[in-house]
């Protein structure tokens, strides 16, 4: 098997071992005023992308990467050319050996990109993140196109690393750069493809990540991680019986049942469906009781009086604005709601102003011509105890007022009201 084949068959496998699908609750984006949650995925102003790949508003200063020293092995490449050996050894696991030897590549050879993107992959196995992006980033800035740098700075930082949008912005940036080069070997066109689906649905943009996903199971239809890509980003474009199929499928694979179960009972809730939707959430926080506990879902009565203090405790000038505006609490959003924008809302969304902002006039086609609503169940499942679920409807109001009053979600997220 070839390097490049092996490394994709690497990657792959950590993307199925590291990366924690996207729970439930995480939100959609929409130009027209859902709020997005905490969620670290949608809704934030774009960050700064670097072209030429040498992405120096996001590399961690030297002194983050100088603090500790790891002295390394003298490279033992057995007759090999170092760069070959650091290969080696990275298919058979052994990263401390393989970046001993890229690292004696990258000393005989500084301007050789894929012995800078050799160590980083070997510091990314080694989960020495910060020195990983700079080896990947001097890499790129000597060749943009490096197959193999491309596809490891995609995964390290659309996969391995804690996800934030600037995260997932810089490993779709990249997985797209992949895609997009013709001297990229067929070979890596899933793990880019897939790593590009991954970015895709963080960042709320579930059309591409269907592209993306669609584009991997065509050439490995039993990929699992790429099925269950393209039925996350199904059901997040409210496309729900296709996504109540993709999901079924995901049953048997033990390591998304749990997401599958979650993501099974949020479409049956959506049918009315309540004992059987429980039956599926039951079945998910047996698998994975630290993605999905149970949610502190008040009463219909107590949250409708939880909004009602929030309010309540609002500033004047706020209260102000919202005069002759209803705020309601509902269940989840309906399926109008979410079909009125293009692309669909997240049904996962925790809020939703409806109407024109305050500067533009109402078009009397409806009465009253706008209005809030917070969705208990969604709000529910956003948190993790009662004191959380009343700061996240505080924060949730801050939100809608803030589309009333004409911010969009980018400018919303930079007052951190995402």
């Amino acid at each position: 098997m070839s390097r490049r084949c092996l490394l994709a068959v690497c990657l792959l496998l950590l993307v199925s071992c590291k990366r924690t699908p996207p729970a439930a609750a995480d939100a959609g984006t929409d130009a027209g005023g859902p709020d997005l949650a905490a969620s670290a995925d949608a809704g934030r102003p774009a960050p700064s992308l670097v072209d030429a790949g040498l992405q120096s508003s996001v590399a961690p200063p030297d002194d983050a990467v100088m603090g500790e020293v790891h002295p390394l092995a003298v490279c033992d490449a057995r007759g090999e050319s170092p760069l070959d050996a650091a290969r080696r050894y990275y298919d058979e696991s052994h990263y401390e050996e393989a970046l001993s030897c890229a690292a004696q590549a990258a000393a005989l050879e500084p301007d050789l990109a894929a012995a800078h993107a050799e160590r980083g992959s070997a510091l990314a196995a080694l989960h020495r993140e910060p020195e990983a992006q700079l080896a990947f980033a001097r890499a790129l800035a000597i060749d943009p196109g490096d197959p193999d740098a491309l596809l490891g700075a995609a995964h390290l930082y659309a996969v391995q690393l804690p996800s934030t949008r600037e995260r997932d912005e810089l490993g779709a940036l990249y997985a797209e750069r992949g895609l997009s080069q013709p001297s990229t070997p067929p070979e890596l066109i899933p793990s880019l493809a897939l790593v590009a689906a991954m970015a895709f649905n963080d960042l709320g943009q579930a059309d591409q990540a269907l592209d993306r996903a669609t584009l991997v199971l065509a050439r490995e239809p039993d990929n699992h991680e790429a099925k269950y890509e393209k039925a996350l980003a199904l059901f997040e474009l409210c496309r729900f019986r296709e996504a109540k199929t993709a999901f079924a499928s995901l049953l048997k694979d033990k390591e998304r049942a749990a997401h599958a179960h979650q993501h099974l009972g949020l479409l049956l809730e959506r049918e009315g469906q309540w004992a059987k939707a429980e039956e599926h959430f039951a079945k998910a926080r047996a698998l994975e009781p630290e993605d999905f506990p149970p949610p502190p879902l008040p009463s219909a009565d107590e949250f409708k009086a939880q909004v009602t203090r929030a309010l309540a405790d609002l500033p004047a000038d706020m209260r102000r604005d919202l005069a002759g505006v209803p705020v309601a609490t509902e269940e989840i959003p309906s399926e109008d709601d979410l079909l009125a924008n293009q692309p669909p809302l997240s049904p996962t969304i925790l809020g939703l102003f409806r109407g024109p902002s305050l500067q533009e006039p109402c078009d009397g086609s409806e009465t009253p011509c706008r209005s809030v609503a917070l969705y208990r169940r969604n709000l529910a499942r956003a948190v993790r105890t009662p004191e959380e679920l009343r700061e996240q409807i505080r924060v949730t109001l801050l939100h809608e007022i803030g589309h009333l009053r004409g911010e969009d979600d980018e400018e919303l997220a930079a007052r951190g009201l995402e």
